[in-house]
């Protein structure tokens, strides 16, 4: 347990904190799903509205600190190629 007062509030800041980022998260995993199931589903027009919602958040999520850029770099490249292959199979 924090003995000096200084210790006590950032212990006390390093849990609410903790709740926000934990939020966060999964309110970005929440969204990624929605996209991974639009793209399943063959919606091309709804997993384009899906991904267009979560880009913004995962690039908080990486300035906030609670994600590696490096990750959400990757997982945007992939389901953006993703859709974009959907919407081919979808015209042609």
């Amino acid at each position: 347990m924090a003995n000096h007062r200084s210790a006590k509030k950032r212990s006390k800041r390093n849990a609410s904190r903790s709740k926000i980022n934990s939020s966060r998260v999964s309110a970005i995993h929440t969204s990624l799903k929605k996209v991974e199931q639009a793209i399943s589903a063959g919606n091309a027009k709804a997993a384009e509205e899906a991904f267009k919602k979560v880009k913004p958040q995962m690039a908080r999520g990486v300035a906030k600190g609670v994600l590696k850029k490096s990750t959400v770099a990757r997982k945007i490249s992939r389901l953006s190629t993703r859709i974009k292959n959907l919407k081919k199979t979808a015209k042609g």
